[in-house]
């Protein structure tokens, strides 16, 4: 297979096993960390609306689904990639970054999980994840 498509195939690749990591742990935290009484998290419009209501335990496992949805996003990009293995994680990671700016625009989430999540989730995990993986041959 052509290198080009098959990095292509890596960032895609990356991009949606990251993302299945994503929306399983945030399922996972509802069911861990119920959320707090009277918040509507089944639409953007609810969620928007009782954000004021969720505590700092309540933003564990968005946190979590972040950074280990990146992380493993960027393991397969690098482990699927035939060269330039850490540049494709980096990419993985630089398209969850843009979703996590995107996301801290549109929901009204306290400015330190903001801060947090948009430096400790994305590139860091990225990184580590593309470090693992193009040590292994």
């Amino acid at each position: 297979m052509h290198p080009i498509v098959r990095s292509g195939l890596a960032i895609v690749a990356g991009l949606v096993v990251g993302s299945v990591v994503n929306m399983g742990l945030i399922l996972l935290g509802g069911e861990a960390i119920p959320p707090p009484e009277g918040a509507d998290v089944t639409t953007m419009a609810g969620l928007k609306a009782s954000m004021h209501l969720f505590e700092a335990k309540h933003f564990v496992f968005p946190f979590l689904a972040h950074a280990l949805g990146t992380f493993v996003g960027a393991v397969v990009a690098a482990a699927i990639a035939s060269r330039r293995k850490f540049a494709m994680a980096m990419v993985v990671g630089a398209g969850f970054l843009a979703g996590g700016i995107a996301n801290a625009f549109m929901l009204p989430a306290p400015a330190w999980f903001n801060a947090v999540d948009l430096v400790l989730a994305y590139a860091p995990m990225a990184w580590l994840g593309g470090k693992l993986a193009s040590r292994r041959r």
